[in-house]
Order: C-alpha cells, then sequence, then structure tokens
C-alpha cells in the first residue's frame, strides 16, 4: 500500500486487473443525512465494482460526543471529532461531506475546499442566494470538485425523464408541475429546522429546493416567480408551505408547492410535465415506476392514455449495478448514484454538471426560493435574476 497522500491511497491485490485509488472521507453531521451518506459510501464500495474510488471513512464530526462516538462505531468512520475544523487538518480526508444543518454548511465546506478537498454538501447550499453564492464563488476558486446533495436527479426514472426530454421524445415543453407534500410539521418542538437563523426557510428549502432543482433539471431555468408563503404554527420564523406559479426561461408555465402539512402525505414528490409530442408524471413514493404518454401517429390510433413504464431494465439508468428487471430499489440507492457521480468526477476530472448538481446549481436554486419569499412579501410576481 503506498504512502497516503491528499487523502489518497492506492491499493492492488492479486484479483484486480486494476489498481483502485481509495479517497478518505471525513463527514461533518450523524443524523439523518449523516445516516444516509454513510450507508452510500459502504453500499458503493462493493455493489458499483470497481468503483471510480473507494471510499473510506475516516472521520465524522458532531457537537455532542457520545452520539457521534456511537455513530462512528454504527457507521464504520476510524475515529470522531467534536470540532470540523480537525476534519479539515486531517491529511486523511480528500473528501468533506457536509451533512450537518443549514447554517454550518458554508463555513465548513469553504474551508475545506480552500485545504484542497472535494466537498459534497447537502441541501439548500446556504440559507441565502447571498450566502450561496459566497459558498459557490470560494469554491470554485479553490479548483475541487463540489456538489450539492439534489438526490433526486439520481432516481433511475428521473434519469430517464430527463434522456428523454434531451431526445426530444415530448417535443416543445409547455408545463412542469411540481409538489412535494409531508406530513410532520405539526409538532411542539424546537427544532433548528423551524428557526430562520440555522435554517434560512422552512418547507421552501427544505423541500421545495428539491422541486426547484428537479424544474430546473429537466424544464430549464425558471424567470420569475408569483407566491404566497404561510406559517402555520406560532412561534415560527419559516415558511410551513408555499405555492408557487412559475414561468420558464424556454416559454413553460408551472407550478411549484411544498408543504409539512399535508396530513397523510409522508414523502410525497411528484411532478408532471406535458409538451407536444406526450407527458411523463413521476411520483417519490413509486419511484421505481415513471408514467409515459407520447402521441400516437398511426391512423386509426384511439388507445391513447398514461402507461405505467417500470423502470428496471438492463438498459435504464444506473441498472448496470443492481438486480435482474423487475427486482426494485429504494429511496436510499438515490444517494449510492449520486456520491458514485461525484467519485467518478474527482477520479477521472469530469465535471459534476449536468447530470449532477454542482454548487452553482445549489445557487440557482436559492435564487429562486429568495424570488419566491420576495414575491409573497411583495405580492407581485418576481423576476429570478443571476449574478
Amino acid at each position: 500500500m503506498s504512502e497516503t497522500q491528499a487523502g489518497f491511497v492506492t491499493q492492488a491485490s492479486a484479483s484486480q486487473t486494476a489498481e483502485v485509488a481509495e479517497i478518505g472521507v471525513g463527514m461533518l453531521g450523524y443524523a439523518f443525512m449523516g445516516k444516509a451518506h454513510s450507508n452510500a459510501y459502504r453500499t458503493l464500495a462493493y455493489m458499483t465494482w470497481p468503483p471510480p474510488l473507494r471510499p473510506v471513512l475516516a472521520a465524522i464530526a458532531g457537537r455532542n460526543e457520545a452520539a457521534v462516538g456511537e455513530a462512528a462505531r454504527r457507521f464504520g468512520f476510524a475515529s470522531h471529532v467534536t470540532d470540523w475544523r480537525e476534519l479539515i487538518a486531517d491529511d486523511r480526508v480528500g473528501l468533506f461531506d457536509n451533512a450537518g444543518p443549514n447554517n454550518l454548511h458554508g463555513e465548513p465546506t469553504v474551508a475545506a475546499a480552500q485545504s484542497g478537498k472535494h466537498v459534497l454538501c447537502e441541501k439548500p447550499l446556504g440559507r441565502t442566494a447571498g450566502e450561496s453564492y459566497d459558498i459557490w464563488q470560494a469554491t470554485a476558486r479553490a479548483g475541487v470538485r463540489h456538489m450539492c446533495a439534489f438526490n433526486y436527479r439520481f432516481v433511475p426514472a428521473v434519469r430517464l425523464a430527463r434522456e428523454m426530454l434531451e431526445a426530444g421524445e415530448l417535443g416543445e415543453i409547455f408545463h412542469f408541475r411540481g409538489r412535494y407534500l409531508q406530513e410532520w410539521g405539526n409538532v411542539d418542538a424546537d427544532l433548528w429546522r423551524f428557526d430562520a437563523s440555522a435554517a434560512g426557510s422552512g418547507a421552501l428549502g427544505d423541500l421545495g429546493a428539491h422541486v426547484i432543482d428537479l424544474a430546473r433539471y429537466l424544464a430549464g431555468e425558471i424567470s420569475a416567480v408569483s407566491a404566497l408563503t404561510a406559517t402555520f404554527q406560532p412561534g415560527r420564523t419559516v415558511d410551513d408551505g408555499f405555492e408557487a406559479a412559475v414561468s420558464f426561461e424556454g416559454g413553460a408555465i408551472g407550478t411549484i408547492e411544498a408543504t409539512r402539512f399535508a396530513l397523510g402525505r409522508k414523502n410525497a414528490l411528484s411532478f408532471e410535465i406535458n409538451g407536444s409530442r406526450g407527458s411523463i408524471a413521476f411520483d417519490l413514493e413509486r419511484l421505481n415506476e415513471l408514467q409515459v404518454h407520447l402521441v400516437d401517429s398511426r391512423p386509426g390510433a384511439r388507445a391513447q392514455g398514461f402507461r405505467q413504464v417500470l423502470v428496471s431494465e438492463a438498459d435504464h439508468p444506473f441498472w448496470q449495478w443492481w438486480w435482474p428487471h423487475g427486482h426494485i430499489i429504494g429511496w436510499e440507492h438515490t444517494f449510492v448514484h449520486e456520491i458514485h457521480h461525484l467519485l467518478h468526477a474527482i477520479a477521472t476530472g469530469a465535471d459534476v454538471r449536468p447530470y449532477g448538481a454542482d454548487f452553482e446549481d445549489g445557487y440557482r436554486a436559492a435564487e429562486v426560493c429568495d424570488a419566491i419569499l420576495r414575491s409573497s412579501k411583495s405580492g407581485r410576481r418576481e423576476a429570478v435574476t443571476y449574478r
């Protein structure tokens, strides 16, 4: 085994026809997203064989000594610390994974990039468009690979939808309608997600940012918004839900909404796109399926409508790593695909975009979020402008 250099180690064995380089991972945060990311690193190391780089879980950081220590043992990290700055100083770490609260996205991520580490940051990139822009610019100047963790780009059905749109199968795009509905917001708890100083916004940044990113990914840049936001639970400084009518630079129009107060909706992210040649629809709670309607131009064709496509064929996106067709995968696999994409970009020098979201995408989603807040406050249609 060779010497460690900038978080990389090269290893070889008699069973390998080529060397597989390792990259040390340092993670900030050990709760929901820390668990999801840790599972992805461990899974991709053997399921996407050979991986672009083999992730080695070097260290994990969190404020609570007992909790982060238990997380390190559970997830398989070699060590744990209570100060994220120790991750930045750790020569074993070549990739800094920021799964911490929104108010800790900026300083640690920029510091890691400036120390030469590649960076993965959970969404929203920043609490505001201004903060997101600063994170993007500082990281871009550092010359490292950077990804904003919009994992729903890596659902096989969503990638298939993107490929269909790129091929022009839906023709001219007229409508995008997207929503993200959850039910857990009616709780009496003092959570950082309900505090604007920590979260930036509420359902907008937490859920709506995902829909905004998918709208941009599938239908193009959003040019203007007309929006309403509402806070249903007294004492909160963030929105509990929002509704927005949007227009796209390419001429399409659409709606985007998100809420934490849709009783009965567990994790209901869905979208529909209508074009001149057909439509597609997706529901995350049935994430292996894509609903497709394409115009049948055959003479006398009458039986038209949506058909269900089970996105599990050998030639469907990402399926080369999984099972025979029909043996479906789950939500956790989106993180496997996402992190594999980032590791490939690091290993080969390829761009994270267009299929992955880099920090510019994180910033642009934040500009739409800010425009929604401005529109709700002003009562007017607001243009979305990018720096």
